[in-house]
């Protein structure tokens, strides 16, 4: 199993630097063979090929980003699988590095959670994969753009299956590279460069604070192995997991995209719509929660970490629902969703839910994914964001429309859709808490695997020595989840109507998408509707039916409020009615704006105070030494002047005064 998790890793890694170095060599011998087979010429025996050529990017090899995530993808369905019916953990160290302290292992662990996420990271990336062969055809630089896809997959597989959290933070921090690159892959536009800086400074910013994490419970443990971290827990001191768990906190925000650290990820939407899919589904985003589910037992017995986790949580769900209710832009609507859901998942590891919140990572990996993609199929037709400029596009394209209905209700918390399940499981973890009942492990896939021979885990060891959540985290969590599914229900509703309904508010041709952006997203439809029935098997991901006829009532009151005011007027945007609050929620709450008054102003104005001294003070000093130099040297230059007359009288004055002090001082 071990093998199988490697070649799943190496393989995207391996296409990115096949891709970043022959990919144009190789798009240069197809092209002309492409352009030939695409030629109209008669005949059925070249009909196939002419099929096929019609599908292949004249500008890039898409077999060199597509088949090797296929086989990373079959690789890690068959660890998921083995997972599933031989529960346990699989352990291989690849190599040791000595550091002279601490010795860093180039380690894969394989278990039910690691094998599942990696699985769908691997489905959404070669999703995002074929999509582009499409979507980039014509793009001059789409080996560049599929290589850093590949490499963005690969550091994904690494942070999922790695065994030690050194080697963890180097794919969490490869990630970080190559989500600059491809968020700002149109680099000629000022908007998309000014979008991917701000990506990568924000989460860097997160990232210092997340390596010191590591550092804290890594000499905490005496190793950085994850196994051995985590059977090292219940022996360290309160103040280090503490101190650690806090740490890592920062790059959670930063990589999961939480208030205060969020608003990189509605900007990021200035890159392609492919990498808004990846980015938003699977990866990057995703990330920041894995690894606060893959360390829960240290988190648990920290509880002001899970109370800040649950206060954060809190304000970015709801905040970011209100604020995906007044965008214009689609893209942008499905960004401050992404920041809602992934609020939704920390609020479920705040309240004691591990499971429940990767039962909720897993279906919005799908049903986001399948969203992100789905817009940008209705971009392609409109030939805009802005859901202003759609409409009518019901019929004229069918597929894309089921499809996104399908991502919509799991959005929204419908039945039978994926997400009614897993946001069910976090609400009523949410209002168990409350009452001081906290489900530490539900058992399942999810399950961790024993850490020694007595088959104990490290769930099974933190029972022991549970310091309990505080049930005012636990109201907060739920009142706002409840207010939230209110909200996010609506701006669903809102977003469907607005897209598929009503007249064309603006001059397009609509027509369904090519086949190779089109399936990948009606193949997203299947997991994202039935994903939620795998969670029937487990205790505590079952729904309750009470919470969930409240969640249910929720969902209702507010996608039924937007419906009649849609209803009465089609024609115009049913959010109107919120008049002079939508300023304030589309700018987001002006988070941006303080954040350029408080933190980015000062700076550039402490940049020019320091321009400034530089030049007056250092150059200054520089210059004037020269200067100084030259006016010394200017003096010494007028004694030697190349007179012989001058010389000798000189000479003559000096004999002179040297006699005049011989006779004066003797």
């Amino acid at each position: 199993m071990i093998v199988l998790a490697a070649v799943a890793v190496v393989l995207p890694f391996a296409a990115a630097f096949a891709g970043m170095l022959f990919g144009h060599t190789v798009s240069h011998l197809l092209s002309p063979l492409v352009r030939r087979l695409r030629a109209p010429a008669p005949g059925a025996a070249r009909r196939g090929a002419l099929v096929l050529a019609r599908r292949m990017p004249a500008n890039g090899p898409a077999l060199i980003a597509v088949l090797p995530i296929a086989v990373s993808t079959v690789l890690t369905a068959v660890l998921a699988v083995y997972e599933w019916q031989r529960p346990g953990l699989r352990v291989g160290t690849l190599a040791r590095i000595p550091t002279g302290s601490l010795s860093i292992g180039v380690s894969l662990n394989v278990d039910g959670l690691s094998a599942v996420v990696a699985l769908l990271v691997c489905c959404v990336a070669l999703a995002v994969q074929i999509y582009s062969v499409a979507y980039m055809r014509d793009d001059p630089r789409y080996s560049s753009y599929a290589a850093f896809v590949s490499l963005f997959t690969a550091a994904m597989l690494l942070v999922v299956l790695s065994g030690d959290l050194l080697v963890l933070y180097v794919g969490w921090e490869v990630m970080g590279i190559c989500s600059y690159f491809l968020i700002g892959h149109y680099w000629h536009d000022r908007a998309t460069s000014r979008a991917a800086v701000k990506a990568f400074l924000v989460t860097r910013l997160g990232d210092v604070g997340f390596l010191f994490g590591i550092f804290v419970l890594g000499l905490g443990a005496h190793s950085f192995d994850l196994r051995t971290v985590l059977a090292h827990v219940p022996a360290m001191s309160h103040t280090t997991l503490v101190a650690g768990t806090l740490l890592l906190l920062c790059g959670v925000a930063g990589k999961s995209a939480q208030f205060p650290l969020h608003t990189w990820l509605p900007d990021a939407m200035a890159g392609p719509t492919p990498i808004s899919a990846l980015i938003h589904a699977a990866t990057m985003v995703a990330a920041g929660v894995y690894v606060v589910a893959r360390l829960y037992p240290a988190f648990f017995l920290a509880p002001a970490s899970l109370t800040v986790l649950g206060v954060i949580a809190a304000i970015s769900m709801l905040g970011a629902a209100l604020a995906a209710l007044a965008q214009d832009d689609l893209k942008r609507v499905l960004a401050y969703s992404t920041i809602s859901q992934l609020a939704y998942m920390a609020a479920g590891l705040a309240v004691g839910t591990r499971d429940g919140a990767v039962f909720h990572l897993l279906a919005h990996g799908a049903f986001k994914a399948l969203l992100f993609l789905g817009a940008g199929c209705v971009i392609v037709t409109v030939g805009s964001n802005m859901m202003s400029a759609m409409g009518g596009l019901r019929l004229a394209m069918p597929v894309t429309f089921w499809s996104m209905t399908v991502g919509f209700a799991a959005l929204a918390g419908l039945p039978p859709a994926s997400g009614f399940f897993s946001k069910d499981t976090i609400l009523s973890q949410a209002w168990r808490a409350t009452h001081g009942q906290t489900t530490l492990h539900a058992g399942g896939w999810f399950a961790y695997a024993p850490l020694s021979k007595n088959n104990a885990t490290p769930m099974d060891v933190v029972r022991t020595a549970v310091p309990g959540i505080p049930s005012w985290v636990a109201w907060l969590v739920l009142v706002t989840g409840l207010l939230t599914a209110v909200i996010t229900a609506a701006y669903a509703m809102r977003t469907w109507l607005v897209t598929f309904f009503g007249e064309k508010r603006s001059e397009f041709q609509p027509r369904e998408a090519t086949p190779l952006m089109r399936w990948p997203v009606a193949v997203l439809a299947i997991p994202a509707l039935i994903l939620g029935f795998f969670g029937l098997g487990s205790d505590g991901l079952r729904p309750e039916w009470g919470m969930a006829v409240i969640s249910l009532l929720c969902a209702a009151a507010g996608a039924g409020g937007v419906y009649l005011v849609w209803n009465n007027d089609p024609a115009l945007d049913p959010v109107r009615l919120l008049g002079p609050a939508r300023p304030v929620l589309r700018a987001a709450f002006y988070v941006d704006t303080v954040y350029d008054v408080a933190i980015v102003r000062p700076v550039l104005a402490l940049a020019r105070l320091v321009v400034h001294a530089d030049a007056r003070v250092v150059d200054a000093g520089v210059e004037g030494s020269g200067r100084g130099a030259r006016r010394l040297g200017g003096l010494l230059r007028a004694t030697e002047g190349g007179n012989a007359q001058a010389y000798v009288s000189g000479l003559f004055a000096g004999v002179v005064l040297i006699v005049v002090a011989v006779v004066v001082l003797t």
